[in-house]
């Protein structure tokens, strides 16, 4: 209609890009630029009164979600760089201390209430600052903790570049051999106990009840709760990921699809991650705390079966009852899925796919190496981009 569209580049995706060498470098040139001057105000949009009938209040869905506006995500970049941040690398893979130990800038990034440019300069600038005192013990880290976060505002873009490469793996499975792997209807009741935290898998159910009512939660735990649905529910990726999709307030497609297609593993090129969410649960959270907090049925289960109900000896007075048995065994259901995910793995036209998607998709090796190539593997097992 002889529109003339305009769209300034927010974020460092490269519209129509042919291939992946030199993204890096051109992210940084990017993120390097100078900070666009935040206006000091905007002018108001006039509405006619009686225009606009809002809708009538409901209970929130996700009461204890973060408060928005730039001034609290600036606030929030400040205390992270100068006290938060310290120990990021050590905190950011368990629940119990990524709601602080995290930036937890990503709904500002999102909505664009902050800029992805200025974050990474302010990093950048503290990075400097920690090089210059070096010698201080105290300084160690920070600069390890922040070279994990820089690494994570790459890959922020990089995740996003990939939905622009192909659109399409918002709806289908970037490996295609994966197409009709599952189901693509689902199993209703399933997915409804995984979505309400009611599995019967304590940590899993925690992480997902937290999520609910905060609209947020570590990586760890988000792959953790993709994988759970893909593999031991054995539940479609489109299901589960757009069930995850709407409690997230810092929902971004690009990440998002593309980390649930990496969760389950349909993208063909990434290591097989089949999270035990048992494990999980001893590792991130040993003393059950956090546990106890989102799943109070289990208030009666000593500290010691916190994680495994079902072992203790007076589980039958309290599974199925305060709180369900779990609905599937986790051991047998991931080697079910593990043996049908690698079986899709075999023969000359999954390689010669997997190879393609390496060439358009994966990132390059070394931070330095600003134009490499990426090497053709052997096999699909040495595969991964980000582990």
């Amino acid at each position: 209609h002889g529109i003339e569209w305009h769209e300034p580049r927010q974020f460092g995706v490269i519209r129509r890009l042919k291939n992946r060498n030199g993204w890096a470098g051109a992210w940084d040139r990017m993120m390097g630029e100078a900070v666009t001057t935040t206006p000091a105000a905007l002018a108001p949009v006039a509405i006619e009164a009686g225009a606009v009938t809002p809708p009538p209040l409901t209970a929130d869905p996700c009461p204890d979600r973060q408060q928005g506006g730039r001034s609290v995500g600036l606030a929030l970049l400040d205390s992270f760089l100068a006290k938060r941040g310290r120990d990021y690398r050590w905190q950011m893979s368990s629940p119990r201390h990524a709601d602080t130990g995290c930036s937890r800038l990503s709904p500002h990034i999102a909505y664009g209430s902050l800029s992805l440019r200025e974050i990474t300069q302010a990093t950048w600038a503290h990075q400097s600052a920690l090089k210059a005192d070096a010698d201080n013990p105290e300084t160690k880290p920070w600069r390890a903790s922040m070279t994990s976060f820089t690494g994570r505002l790459h890959w922020h873009c990089h995740f996003i570049q990939k939905l622009e490469d192909a659109p399409r793996i918002e709806h289908s499975s970037l490996h295609r051999a994966y197409a009709k792997m599952r189901s693509s209807e689902g199993d209703a009741a399933m997915l409804g106990a995984w979505e309400r935290g009611e599995t019967g898998l304590p940590f899993v159910d925690a992480c997902m009840r937290s999520l609910t009512a905060t609209g947020w939660i570590n990586f760890r735990m988000r792959a953790m709760l993709m994988a759970v649905a893909s593999y031991h529910l054995w539940q479609p990726w489109q299901k589960s990921g757009t069930l995850l999709a709407r409690k997230f307030t810092d929902y971004e497609p690009g990440i998002h699809w593309s980390q649930s297609q990496m969760q389950s593993g349909t993208t063909g090129i990434n290591t097989v991650r089949i999270y035990n969410p048992v494990k999980q649960g001893y590792d991130q959270d040993p003393e059950g705390s956090f546990v106890r907090r989102w799943v109070p049925e289990l208030a009666s289960v000593p500290d010691s079966f916190i994680h495994e109900p079902w072992k203790w000896e007076g589980a039958d007075g309290v599974l199925d009852k305060a709180y369900p048995a779990p609905i599937v065994d986790h051991l047998a259901a991931a080697k079910a899925a593990r043996d049908r995910v690698w079986a899709m793995r075999k023969g000359p036209e999954y390689q010669s796919e997997a190879r393609a998607i390496v060439v358009k998709h994966a990132s390059r090796k070394g931070a330095h190496d600003r134009t490499s190539r990426p090497r053709a593997p052997k096999s699909t097992a040495q595969l991964s981009l980000f582990e």
